[in-house]
Order: C-alpha cells, then structure tokens, then sequence
C-alpha cells in the first residue's frame, strides 16, 4: 500500500421513511396547522416561542401555554436559493427567510415565493399562503409571500383526531470517495479476500482497515490478508419488525472479531437459533454466489456457527 492506488468512488443513495411520535406539544402545533392556524407557547420569560418547544429554553420545565399568533409576519433575514435541490419547496430560484409571525417573539424559518433577489429585503411583510390540502405538517404553509393578508378561509381537508405521529422522508444523495486504504479493502472483497490494515508488524490489525492507527496516528499501510472465520464476542437479538426487514425476527446482529484481527465487525449470524447465540460462538462466513460479489461487505450473506469449541473468554476480553 505504499504506492497509493486509484482510489474508487461511487453514487450513494440513503432512503427511508422516518417515524415518530410528536408528543402534545409539536401534536398541537401540528394539528393547528391542519386547521390552518398557528400557535406558540408562552416562556417562563414571557415570549411567545415559535415553533413551540417542550421545554423552556431557560428553566428546562415543560411548557403547556398554546398562544395563537397571526400567518403573517416580518422578514429578519433571508438568503436566496439560486439553484434548488430536489424535495425543496420550489423548482425555481426563492428565498428562505427566518420569520417572526405577528405575536411572536421568534422566528420561523419557512421559503419565501419571489422572483428575484431584489424582491427581497430584511424588514418586509410576509404572509403565509396555505397548502390546497392540509395534512398536518409543516408544508401545510406552502410558502410566504409578500403582503399583509393570509387567506385560511377554506375548511380543514383531514379528519379531526390529533395528529400523533409523523412521517417524514429521509433522502440523501452524495458521492463516496474511498481513502488508499478503504480501496484495497474493497477491492479486496470484490475478490472475495478479507483485508485488514496495520501500521508494523507489531502493530493492531484494523478491519475493515483504517487511513491511520487511532493511537498513535501513524498510517495502516501493511496489507493482512484475514481467515472468514471468528468468534463472537458481543451480539443483539432483533425482536422488533421495521419497514425494510429482509428477516423476520428474531435474529442475531453480532461483533465477529475475525482470527487475526483486534477489532471486531458487525454482521449477521443465522444458521442456528437465535437464542443458541453465545459471547465466544465459533463462527464462519457464508459468502453469496460469485455472480453476485461486488465492492461491499455484503459479498458475505452471514455467518454461521462452525460447530467448533468456544473461544476462551480470554482471547477476546479485550475486544468487547
């Protein structure tokens, strides 16, 4: 690894659904907005906080004091979007501002619907214009735009129960660039090799590897090529069902600490009951076909028990 290779890089996707309950207090704000109306809580100190806290920013204590405060408001600062990002509220060039509604003593950050940049200015009167159908979220404000009346005359669109949970799509795109080192690890397991980084032959074997030793910073340039087999030495058994579950609970999401290595990885272990798991559990990787391996960790579908001894607590207390 001395002579550092071309390193890979590729596109990188996350998305999911992210699921919570709001609680009273963002429940009430959010159910205020499904009627087109927006509230704030009033602070130990008097102001009117909104989006409303759940606890005072000065006491700590819960707060339970709804105050109705107006849809429009001032502009207190802004910053223009010349080039909008996809899931943004426009597909146009707009502003977002932060925004102290009338009766409010805070600012709410929301897009601002304008031409141009000249259209905007710190100081100007904004109102808020409403989503042709309310369900109970932040983009029931669709935007602001500039002006003194905010039409909320229309009715409610979803029921009348309270809103208690929330829903929100989580999607980020960015490009991963590898270092040297996370390069020869990857390729390596397009290979179907399971590589390590250390700084010296006396050194610790970090896999996957590391751009440097995190206890002495110097880099992990000697390559160690690791057996697909190890011992468990810490593990968790998955009862709970979530949205994109390949298994159906329960399994086992165990730290494998591959023979050679001092740093334990996480995978899955099947091939047994999950209450058959155990600290010390020999276990062996179970690669996917051929035809299926490309630059990740996954070329390993899962490891499973190899039907030898257990490891002696001894040769992994120090990798828990």
């Amino acid at each position: 690894m001395n002579a550092a290779p071309d390193v890979l890089s590729a596109p990188l996707r996350v998305r999911f659904d992210y699921t919570r309950s709001v609680g009273p207090t963002i429940g009430t704000f959010l159910t205020k907005l499904r009627d087109r109306k927006i509230v704030g809580v009033r602070g130990s100190d008097g102001r009117v906080l909104v989006p409303p806290p759940e606890y005072d920013p000065i006491t700590a204590a819960p707060l339970s004091e709804f105050v109705d405060v107006a849809a429009v408001g001032t502009v207190e600062s802004w910053t223009w979007v010349r080039e909008p990002l996809p899931g943004q509220p426009f597909d146009r060039p707009f502003a977002w501002a932060l925004i102290r509604l009338d009766g409010a003593d805070t600012a709410l950050l929301h897009a601002v619907d304008v031409a141009a940049p000249e259209d905007m200015r710190t100081g100007m009167r904004v109102a808020a214009r409403w989503a042709a159908e309310t369900t109970g979220t932040i983009h029931d404000i669709a935007c602001f735009e500039p002006g003194e009346k905010s039409d909320a005359t229309a009715a409610a669109t979803a029921d009348g129960e309270p809103i208690t949970m929330l829903t929100t799509p989580v999607d980020l795109a960015y490009k991963h660039t590898a270092s040297p080192q996370e390069t020869v690890y990857l390729r390596g397991l397009a290979e179907g090799k399971l590589l390590g980084g250390r700084t010296d032959a006396a050194g610790k074997v970090y896999f996957p590897p590391r751009g440097a030793n995190p206890t002495d910073g110097r880099p992990t340039d000697e390559v160690v090529e690791l057996p697909d087999r190890g011992t468990v030495t810490t593990f968790c058994i998955v009862n709970v069902p979530f949205l994109g579950q390949r298994i159906k609970p329960p399994y086992v999401a165990a730290y494998v600490l591959l023979d050679g290595a001092d740093i334990p990885v996480l995978h899955l272990v099947l091939g047994c009951e999950a209450s058959e798991v155990r600290m010390g559990m020999r276990v062996e990787a179970v690669w996917k076909p051929r035809e299926e391996w490309g630059y990740g960790l996954e070329n390993v579908d899962h490891f499973r028990p190899t039907g030898e001894p257990d490891a002696d607590y001894e040769t992994y207390k120090h990798h828990l």
